[in-house]
């Protein structure tokens, strides 16, 4: 009997085989959408916006994170090999925190609306990011395959966890389990942008599929700045480094734009949205303490960019599914 079959693969088939390339990285794009609607919960804060923007995008967030991690519940039922390579890779290891943040961020959006389900997504989201640090951290110490090729902005993201952590924290437990966290990501952030910043200015450029990572740049300081604020209830001279050092990054970043929209699209674009996301928060918040109104007009260009980014990311994502662009080897 012939090994090869005359009759094309079915459509079960093709989906149960584009199953196992389905990427941890994936969960970015929940960050992406819980970070465009905390951005619109905070314009309606400080601007009195209609609280529904924000609602709806939490909602589509949650019902997002909810149909990805059932995919890739079956994925790990279906091709644990998979998975164990994911996790064995120097690159695709960091983006396993997505989960966690995922659930930190959705604790945020929720925590003035259902608070009791904001602490289950707090106590969970905290300790799995916990465990998952270590485990990431602990690789790094006792490794046999990293090189400096390897690091890249994705390293930042186990860090960004911890920072994001106090956000939601400060409100649900204890402050010093705040700043045990808060301490971790500052710290580690900082030596991370040394090793990062290294391999960028003295190594060969970043591969297009990971170029959209340098967003991730923009995360530590935003976030860092949007904690430090809630952990000491206002903005002073430490306040002011994290959130200037992350606009700037955003300049840099901008002045760089005409790269970022020659390439081609992956689904690791979704890496401009969190990160974008962190930085009009953090401008809203800013603007709110220091009574500034350029930074006020500010977090409105930053909050229009972001809901067109998203908007146009969704769409690319959604048309690249229906033509089976991703979700394949290689």
């Amino acid at each position: 009997m012939s090994t090869y079959s005359s009759s094309p693969p079915s459509r079960m088939d093709a989906t149960a085989s584009r199953l196992a390339f389905v990427p941890v990285s994936i969960f970015s794009m929940v960050m992406g959408m819980v970070g465009l609607a905390l951005a619109w919960q905070k314009a309606h804060v400080v601007w009195g916006l209609s609280p529904l923007v924000g609602a709806s995008l939490r909602g589509v967030a949650g019902a997002l994170f909810v149909l990805l991690l059932t995919v890739y519940g079956l994925k790990a039922l279906r091709h644990p090999q998979a998975i164990s390579a994911e996790m064995r890779h120097p690159v695709q290891l960091h983006f396993f925190p997505t989960v966690s943040i995922s659930l930190l961020l959705l604790a945020i959006a929720y925590l003035d609306t259902a608070p009791e389900l904001a602490l289950g997504l707090w106590v969970t989201g905290a300790t799995l990011h916990l465990g998952l640090a270590l485990a990431i951290f602990g690789s790094w110490l006792h490794h046999s395959h990293y090189a400096i090729e390897h690091a890249n902005p994705a390293w930042f993201i186990p860090v960004v966890g911890n920072i994001v952590v106090p956000i939601a924290g400060v409100h649900l437990a204890s402050p010093e389990i705040s700043w045990f966290f808060f301490s971790i990501g500052l710290i580690f952030w900082l030596v991370l942008l040394v090793i990062v910043l290294y391999r960028l200015f003295f190594h060969e450029s970043l591969p297009a599929r990971l170029a959209p990572t340098l967003f991730i740049l923009l995360a530590p300081p935003s976030v860092g700045f949007v904690a430090y604020t809630q952990l000491t209830g206002g903005v002073d001279a430490f306040g002011r480094v994290l959130y200037y050092t992350a606009l700037f990054l955003g300049l840099l970043l901008a002045s760089n734009a005409l790269r970022f929209l020659r390439l081609p699209f992956f689904i690791s674009a979704w890496a401009y949205s969190f990160p974008l996301a962190a930085l009009t928060v953090a401008t809203l918040v800013m603007s709110v303490h220091l009574g500034a109104f350029g930074l006020s007009v500010l977090g409105a260009v930053l909050l229009a960019l972001l809901s067109l980014v998203v908007a146009i990311l969704t769409m690319r994502t959604v048309m690249a599914v229906v033509r089976g662009e991703i979700f394949q080897p290689g």
